[in-house]
C-alpha cells in the first residue's frame, strides 16, 4: 500500500529554442505543472500536467489544471488508500474530465509505485523494447523552413516527419516537402482544419502517399470521420477526439479512423492509456505515441507507455534539447539514429535536476496530509 504524506506542486516556464507554429497560433513559451509526490517513506514520485496556458488543444489550460488539483484531486488522493496505481483513475471518476490535471496525479503515483518496486516503469506497465523509435514534427507552415528543418530531422536520424496543415496550406505545402524527399515516411496533422465540405481537398490529399492524416476534422466527432475514410484512401488518425476508452471503443465501432494518437495526458493517465492500447491491439488499430511539447517527466513517462508492443509507429518522444536550451531531467533524453534508449532504472529511469526546476519554477504550493497547504 502507499502512504502518500506530501504532495508538490511547481508551475515551470521556458521559452522554446524556436517557436511552435500550427494554423491554432504560435507557442513561443511553454508552461507545464510538475507534480511530486512523496511517501511517508520519503520517496517522490513526479508526473507533469501537460495542458498549456490557453485552451487551444483541450479545454484544460494551466490555471484550471492547478484549481482542480488544488481544490478536488490532492484533497481526495489524502483521502484514499492506493494499493496500486491502476486504481487511482477509478478515484477520481466523480470528477468530469480534467484529463491532463488527474494525469499529473496518476502519472506521479506510477513512477512513486515503481521506484517502490525498484522496478522500471516500462516493466510495470508490461512494455518490452529495449529501444523506442522516435519522429519529429516540423514547427512550421512555410515550406521552405520546413524542408530546412527535414533536413536536420534527417540527419538527426528521425523515422518520421509530421507536418502541419490547413486548408489553404496543403496541396502546394505537401508538393513542394514531396519533391524534396519523395520517399519520407510522412504524416499530416490537420487540428481539426477542416469540415466535411473540403472532401474533394482532402481527396486530394491521397497522392502523397501520407502515413496518415491526423484529426481533420472536428475534435467532438466520429461520425463524420467515418463517412471520410470512407471516401479516402489516407487512414485517418484521430487526436483530440479520443479523450477516454469510450471514445476510442466508439471510433472502432463506428469505422472512424485506422489508427488513434494516445496521449496519456488526454486520456487522463497511463492506466487508460494502456486500456486503449489493449483496446486497439485487439481490433487492429495502430497506435503511436503523441507528444504535448512536454518538458522531461512527461517525456520520461511517455518513453515507458511506447515500450508497448502496439506502439508500432514512431511517436513525436524527441529529444529533451530538441525544444529546450536544458531540460529539468537528468540525463536528458537522447535519440540516436532514430532509437531512444529505455532507461533500466527504477521509476522513470530519470532523475530531477532541482536546481534547474527551481530556476524555472514561477509558482509553488506543497500540500501536507492532515495540514492542507
Amino acid at each position: 500500500m502507499l502512504h502518500i504524506e506530501r504532495v508538490r506542486l511547481s508551475i515551470i516556464e521556458m521559452p522554446l529554442k524556436k517557436p511552435f507554429t500550427t494554423h491554432l497560433g504560435t507557442l513561443g513559451n511553454r508552461q507545464s505543472i510538475i507534480i511530486e509526490v512523496i511517501d511517508r517513506d520519503g520517496v517522490s514520485g513526479f508526473g507533469e500536467a501537460v495542458a498549456f496556458s490557453s485552451p487551444w488543444y483541450t479545454e484544460e489550460t494551466t490555471k484550471t489544471e492547478w484549481h482542480i488539483l488544488n481544490d478536488y484531486l490532492i484533497p481526495g488522493l489524502f483521502n484514499q488508500e492506493i494499493n496500486h496505481p491502476n486504481e487511482v483513475s477509478s478515484l477520481f471518476d466523480s470528477i468530469r474530465r480534467n484529463e491532463m490535471a488527474k494525469s499529473g496525479i496518476e502519472t506521479a503515483i506510477w513512477d512513486l509505485y515503481a521506484k517502490k518496486q525498484a522496478e522500471p516503469l516500462s516493466k510495470l506497465l508490461g512494455g518490452s523494447r529495449k529501444e523506442v523509435p522516435t519522429g519529429a514534427v516540423v514547427a512550421t507552415q512555410n515550406a521552405e523552413a520546413a524542408i530546412k528543418q527535414i533536413e536536420k530531422f534527417q540527419e538527426e536520424g528521425y523515422q518520421r516527419i509530421k507536418v502541419k496543415i490547413s486548408p489553404g496550406n496543403d496541396i502546394d505545402f505537401l508538393k513542394a516537402v514531396r519533391k524534396e524527399y519523395p520517399n519520407l515516411p510522412l504524416m499530416a496533422d490537420a487540428n481539426s482544419a477542416y469540415t466535411l465540405d473540403d472532401i474533394e481537398q482532402l481527396k486530394a490529399l491521397d497522392d502523397f502517399q501520407l502515413m496518415m492524416i491526423e484529426q481533420p476534422l472536428s475534435v467532438t466527432d466520429m461520425v463524420d470521420h467515418a463517412t471520410l475514410q470512407k471516401h479516402i484512401s489516407t487512414p485517418i488518425c484521430l487526436d483530440e477526439s479520443i479523450t477516454s476508452f469510450h471514445d476510442a471503443y466508439s471510433a472502432i465501432k463506428l469505422g472512424s479512423c485506422q489508427i488513434i494518437n494516445i496521449k496519456m495526458g488526454r486520456v487522463g493517465g497511463l492506466e487508460n492509456a494502456k486500456r486503449i492500447h489493449d483496446l486497439c491491439v485487439e481490433h487492429h488499430i495502430k497506435v503511436w505515441c503523441g507528444g504535448m511539447i512536454e518538458f522531461g517527466v512527461s517525456r520520461a513517462h511517455n518513453l515507458a507507455l511506447a515500450t508497448l508492443e502496439g506502439f508500432t509507429i514512431p511517436g513525436d518522444i524527441v529529444s529533451s534539447q530538441h525544444y529546450w536550451e536544458k531540460d529539468i531531467i537528468e540525463p536528458f533524453v537522447e535519440v540516436n539514429n532514430g532509437m531512444i534508449s529505455v532507461p533500466t532504472g527504477a521509476g522513470i529511469g530519470f532523475s530531477i535536476n532541482r536546481k534547474r526546476l527551481k530556476e524555472v519554477t514561477i509558482s509553488y504550493e506543497e500540500y501536507v496530509k492532515g495540514k492542507g497547504v
